[in-house]
Order: C-alpha cells, then structure tokens, then sequence
C-alpha cells in the first residue's frame, strides 16, 4: 500500500492541510493519508506553540469527514526534538511490510531539506512530494542536489497548489476577534473557541 504522510505543527490545522491531503490521495494513488502533528519541531525551538494534546484534538476532528485520513501522535509521543527521519525509520519497523511511504511537503520546506537531519536517510525512506505555495514565489529544488547528485529528480510534484492560508494568519485573526476566519473547518473553530486558544495574539 501507499501511504502519504503530511506532518506539520498544525497550530491550527486548516482547509490547505487537507486539500493537499486529498490532492495527494488522487495524484499519487494513495491507500491512506497520515498526519502527524509535530511534538518539539526542532525548527521551531524556542518559539511557542500551542501544547501537543491541543494541536492533535484539532487534527483529530478536521480529518473526521476524510475516510482515508488517519492520525498519528507517534511526534508527540516521542520524547526530544521531532526529526522526520525518524518519523520514518519508526513506520518503516512498525509498519506493514511493503508499505511505500510518501513524505508530502510544501515547496519551501522541500528545499530546505539540506538543512534536515540525515536527509539522504530521508530519500532512501520515501519518496518526497513537493507542493507549490504560490504566495511563496518561485523556489529552487535544485539544492536538493547538495544532498545527493540527482536528488532533485526524484521529487514528485503536485500539480494543484495550496490554498492560500496560514496558520499564522488564522491565529492573528483570532486573536483580533474576528469570528468568520476562513480556512478554518467548523469543527476545529469550535474547538478553539471552547479552549480559548490563540486569543493572546500568538
């Protein structure tokens, strides 16, 4: 079976998240979709996010209507930093045999990649999907090829962009008291307002 996986701090999850789930269940053939909200991002250290438990009940309720989206709190679970190399080293020993793993990422996460832990271990375990982020400009994943000669083209790349939303966009919007924010599935603005989150601008 295919499975993509589509991590993220998702500090809310949001309609771009699961549209670049649903469009990687089409393009590429996928059995199931899993996402896998971030314990400690290890590129986020020292910024503050949201605690783990709220950032997984959110996931949790805006995959509900997706019969082939799963959650995982494997990050979570997992003391120390969240490193996606191990994230994948953990589904390839516990997994079904067979199983071929595809790592969906935006285009600017793509190309950092260079800067990951161990990420021509990473290569070996997946096949990496790139996502366009039009509000990004254009990127180049010709610095993959620091990581390996022809890393570049083995990159699988969506042809649909994201929607144009931000997690960071939503909680600034939240925070100034605006009740309709779009991109936010009803169920996880509900969560949000029964929690209080976000309401301190961060």
């Amino acid at each position: 079976m295919r499975v993509g996986i589509l991590g993220g701090t998702f500090d809310p999850i949001h309609n771009a998240h699961l549209m670049c789930g649903e469009e990687s269940l089409k393009r590429l053939g996928l059995g199931e979709v899993l996402f896998v909200p971030a314990g400690q991002p290890w590129m986020k250290t020292g910024a503050e996010i949201t605690p783990a438990h709220h950032r997984l009940n959110m996931t949790k309720l805006a995959v509900q209507p997706y019969p082939a989206f799963r959650v995982s709190s494997m990050e979570i679970d997992r003391p120390g930093p969240t490193y996606t190399v191990d994230t994948l080293a953990a589904l390839h020993r516990d997994g079904e045999p067979g199983t071929e793993y595809y790592l969906i990422l935006g285009i600017d996460s793509l190309c950092s990649l260079p800067r990951w832990k161990a990420p021509s271990r990473i290569l070996d375990l997946c096949t990496l999907v790139g996502v366009p982020r039009p509000e990004l400009g254009e990127y180049d994943i010709c610095t993959l090829e620091d990581i390996r000669p022809g890393a570049s083209q083995e990159i699988v790349m969506l042809e649909h962009p994201m929607l144009e939303i931000s997690s960071s966009q939503i909680r600034e919007s939240i925070a100034q008291g605006v009740r309709d924010v779009a991109g936010v599935p009803p169920e996880v603005r509900n969560y949000i307002d029964a929690y209080g989150l976000y309401r301190d601008g961060r």
